[in-house]
């Protein structure tokens, strides 16, 4: 499958990778080229191949809180991070939902399980009585991340009803949906609209010599603050609690796989490793003590910091109070450096 957009990532020299049965840009210049430009000025994503679903009618918002664990009892105009669980409490990906008004939602979901989030959901929506329609419009919809500390100063020159906006929030009118969200930890929108604004949109922002960028930088961008990523430090077979999402569980209304997480113990944490030596990638093992406790989830360079960093996935009950761990790469160990806190902190408003 292609974006809407691939003719233009041809056009600019894009290496083309598959990606989730996506056509996707893995970078245009140089990775470390379009990192910097994101931390520091402006650069632009293609991510139309996530999934977009509508909840619409009087208990939509009732719904939406219902099925996700955090809480959504916010107000129009905002945004919620949130995993979305089975019964049994364990995590079937990650989304944001955003409450356009009182009786309209839009849930954005990765683009690798839209087929199962909709299915889930739908039957979800089955099973309860709750007043509401769903429908998937992923195939509507182009969507491009714009982040960096100039996304806002860009935008306002390219985007004729631009409005001020706090950070996760939504806004939406009769041409996009703009939400001040992000995946790269920086300030930065993301804004969803027909395929034809879209293309539109790209290049008015080609012209304002905004610097397209792949999916290899979006995914250094997003480890250096420690930001999970379904497939390496989400899935199915582990709970929120153990994939340091504590803080999207609610206490205050019921939620899908509640039952399940009330009684559940955690049996894995998530730690932060930096090497002064070596690149960690996902897979290798990591030890304590000259003992395999896990293994990294999500490993990279950060040309930021010009070092190798990691977020690793451990045995809980091996690992309390543990901060000195080994990295294993090709039969050698590394001692590896024990972050509390993630490698960069971003600059989102």
């Amino acid at each position: 499958m292609k974006t809407k957009l691939y003719d233009e990532h041809i056009k600019l020299g894009a290496k083309i990778v598959d990606f989730a049965g996506w056509e996707m840009p893995i970078s245009y210049s140089s990775l470390k080229e379009e990192i910097l430009a994101t931390r520091n000025s402006c650069g632009v994503f293609d991510v139309s191949h996530m999934g977009e679903f509508f909840v619409e009618g009087k208990d939509a918002v009732k719904f939406v809180d219902f099925l996700i664990p955090n809480n959504f009892n916010v107000p129009n105009g905002k945004a919620v991070y949130s995993p979305l669980l089975n019964k049994d409490g364990k995590i079937i990906d990650d989304l944001i939902a955003y409450k356009l008004s009182e009786s309209r939602v839009m849930i954005c979901v990765n683009a690798s399980n839209i087929k199962k989030d909709w299915d889930w959901i739908y039957s979800i929506h089955e099973e309860e009585n709750f007043d509401c329609t769903i429908v998937d419009r992923s195939e509507d919809f182009s969507l491009l991340a714009i982040q960096g500390p100039k996304s806002e100063e860009i935008l306002k020159d390219v985007l004729d009803d631009f409005s001020k906006m706090n950070y996760y929030e939504v806004l939406e009118n009769n041409d996009f949906i703009i939400a001040r969200t992000g995946y790269t930890g920086e300030d930065g929108f993301e804004v969803f609209g027909n395929h034809e604004f879209i293309v539109n949109l790209w290049q008015k922002l080609m012209k304002a010599n905004v610097l397209p960028c792949g999916l290899g930088a979006r995914d250094t961008l997003r480890v250096e603050v420690c930001y999970p990523l379904y497939g390496h430090e989400l899935n199915e077979e582990l709970s929120p609690l153990d994939c340091a999402l504590k803080w999207t569980i609610k206490s205050e209304s019921k939620y899908v796989g509640q039952k399940a997480l009330e009684s559940y113990k955690s049996l894995h944490k998530l730690i932060k490793l930096s090497l002064d030596k070596g690149i960690p990638r996902e897979g290798y093992k990591i030890l304590s003590q000259g003992e395999v406790v896990g293994e990294v989830t999500s490993g990279t360079m950060s040309p930021n910091l010009g070092k190798g960093i990691a977020i690793g996935r451990v045995l809980r009950e091996k690992t309390e109070g543990v901060k000195q761990y080994d990295i294993e790469i090709r039969g050698k160990t590394y001692e590896a450096n024990y972050h509390t806190k993630p490698f960069i902190i971003g600059g989102h408003k």
